[in-house]
């Protein structure tokens, strides 16, 4: 009976390794630092309709904080231009509540993975199966390792598919697409979201090379 439920949570650790990793890389995106790493990458899309970089890094520093505090859309709602106009119309805020509940929700499987495999390693650790769950985090690096790799193979040629496909899971169709001259998109242009994704797929395999060597020497 022990060694059946070794295997199912060494089996679950291993499925289910992939998806820390991930949120893990996108709590880490979610900081100014990915910001400025992004919009100084060279090459990267000016604004056609007037924003600098500077500018960039400003508005996009509160979308971002709107993200992850606790204050409702007034706190972008109420942003304006120096001529008085408002950065986001309605339509725009309407997707930032939607985005919204989709972090906080993404944040919270993410505390409660971190629970989960932090209470499973100090069960494996007072039941002698250390070793198990040693080998199921290797098991789920490499898992990482090659999911991710088809991810990324993906974004690269056919990442319009990718990107509809992407938000019609998270959002309902039609209430996510802007015009060229709205903020959001002048903000976060489609090589943003491109380069998002790549950076998440290439330090989530990091992490699970990591894991994968690091459980095969120990």
């Amino acid at each position: 009976m022990k060694a059946f439920f070794v295997k199912l949570f060494s089996g679950l650790i291993s499925l289910i390794t992939p998806i820390l990793l991930v949120l893990t890389v996108v709590r880490l995106l979610l900081t100014p630092v990915f910001l400025q790493i992004e919009y100084h990458l060279p090459a990267f899309p000016p604004d056609q309709f007037g924003f600098s970089q500077q500018d960039r890094l400003y508005w996009s520093g509160f979308a971002l904080d709107y993200l992850l505090n606790d204050q409702g859309i007034e706190f972008l709602g109420n942003l304006k231009f120096e001529n008085g106009n408002p950065v986001y119309n309605q339509r725009e805020l309407q997707h930032m509540i939607d985005v919204k509940v989709v972090v906080q929700k993404v944040l919270l499987v993410w505390y409660a993975l971190i629970a989960f495999f932090i209470l499973v390693g100090i069960l494996a650790w007072k039941t002698g199966t250390w070793g198990d769950f040693r080998l199921a985090l290797a098991n789920g690096g490499l898992f990482t390792i090659i999911l991710l790799a088809l991810v990324i193979i993906f974004v690269l040629i056919g990442f319009g598919m990718f990107f509809v496909a992407f938000h019609n899971v998270f959002f309902t169709p039609g209430t996510w697409t802007f015009l060229w001259s709205d903020t959001l998109i002048r903000l976060f242009p489609e090589r943003f979201w491109r380069d998002a994704f790549l950076f998440a797929s290439g330090l989530a395999m990091i992490l699970g090379w990591v894991l994968w060597r690091c459980g095969k020497r120990a």
